[in-house]
């Protein structure tokens, strides 16, 4: 029987009104593991660009488990064997394929735990939950880690067109404001079917797929890449690498249990169970906490880093096709260890370079094109927009930060 809660039904800004299709959901909706997900970000620090991206993990899980709904109805309607097993396996793979992201999603990966990605950690999350829910997740982690018999179905959870990226690109374009990244993800859903065990879209829906492939460049180049936001993460990424050396060096910082545990034991661990309920209580506003602290630390770095990033006084950042110069870059080095008699070592958190790439299709997990004379054919093929070629080249662009003159 369904259980039955006002808190049942939830008023999204994108879809409407989301309900959960089972009481497994709504348990797993409401369990603290998933809960924190409303304490990180979505977008990391994009909202020093964009003001109005301040949603959260879990309204992007939230929304993708209400598409992947409409695309179940959609495919059993075309006569696609779905069983209510194989449903309710989707749904919480789904539900829970970004819950193993840390603070700030993508900006501090690979920091807090070394050698470990998100997806990782999610599958280690969804383990854990299997435990307590007595396997009833056994359908959802095998669909999750891409093993399940019917390739389709891993295909809705992780694709070039899977219901995550039908997500979080129209989410984040109405909160970033960016309208160029708004896809019809409806659109796209209705013109899903499975051809051969592999989902397909049918040649309808051409225009549409056209869409959400040049929305998606957009909104990597205009929005995750933007240079501002890139500095800020970097900026952060600097603030730890700076209150871990401190640590190490015998220091005294101040700091949630969860975020000191992780800066100590220097990110190398072995991520059990103990470990991950650890994580579960790590998220932005330890992080958020420690930087007002450590903005008044006697340490110039660490102090000096803190309170460009909350005061939103960041560096200088250039984005080219080519790499700053080494006599450039020596040049803002040299200025800066001057300035503030830093080790070129220290003002290496100031100066630096890096690069950025982005490829917005791949043509080895190619979106299937189901033509009208029952054929199967690659959306490249298809298109006959030149632009659209030039998206499965890998575009590099380089990167270099260093102060403005009155830091």
């Amino acid at each position: 029987m369904v259980k039955t809660n006002k808190l049942n039904v939830f008023n999204d800004p994108i879809y409407g009104f989301i309900g959960t299709p089972n009481e497994l959901i709504f348990s797993l909706i409401s369990h603290p593991y998933f809960q924190r997900l409303r304490r990180i970000s979505q977008m990391g620090l994009s909202y020093l660009v964009y003001p109005g991206a301040h949603h959260t993990r879990f309204h992007h899980a939230l929304g993708s488990m209400h598409l992947m709904t409409k695309a179940i109805q959609v495919l059993k309607l075309k006569n696609v064997e779905i069983t209510e097993e194989e449903e309710k396996g989707l749904l919480c793979a789904i539900l829970l394929h970004d819950i193993g992201h840390g603070p700030f999603s993508h900006a501090l990966e690979g920091f807090v735990a070394k050698e470990i990605s998100h997806e990782q950690i999610s599958l280690k999350f969804m383990l854990e939950l299997n435990k307590e829910f007595d396997g009833q997740l056994d359908t959802a982690i095998s669909i999750f880690k891409g093993d399940y018999q019917k390739s389709f179905l891993n295909q809705l959870v992780s694709s070039q067109l899977d219901m995550d990226r039908l997500d979080y690109l129209k989410r984040d374009s109405f909160y970033s404001g960016v309208t160029e990244g708004n896809i019809n993800s409806e659109r796209l859903i209705s013109m899903l079917n499975v051809v051969d065990g592999n989902l397909v879209v049918e040649e309808k829906a051409i225009y549409a797929v056209e869409k959400f492939l040049m929305a998606r460049r957009f909104m990597y180049w205009q929005v995750y890449l933007h240079k501002t936001g890139l500095v800020a993460e970097q900026l952060l990424v600097r603030i730890m690498q700076r209150a871990r050396l401190l640590l190490v060096q015998g220091e005294d910082l101040t700091g949630s249990g969860p975020l000191l545990f992780f800066l100590k034991n220097n990110g190398t661990l072995d991520f059990d169970a103990e470990v991950l309920k650890t994580f579960a209580e790590l998220d932005d506003i330890d992080i958020l906490g420690a930087l007002k602290g450590w903005q008044f630390h006697e340490d110039f770095v660490l102090s000096k880093l803190c309170k460009m990033l909350l005061d939103r006084r960041l560096l200088h950042v250039k984005v080219k096709k080519r790499p700053i110069t080494p006599e450039k870059l020596d040049e803002k080095m040299n200025w800066m260890m001057q300035q503030h008699d830093l080790s070129a070592e220290e003002a290496s958190n100031f100066v630096f370079q890096g690069e950025i790439s982005n490829k917005a299709y791949s043509k080895d997990e190619a979106i299937r094109i189901l033509k009208k004379n029952g054929k199967i054919s690659d959306v490249l093929k298809e298109s006959d927009q030149l632009s659209l070629k030039a998206l499965a080249k890998t575009v590099t662009k380089y990167y270099s930060c260093y102060p403005k003159k009155a830091v």
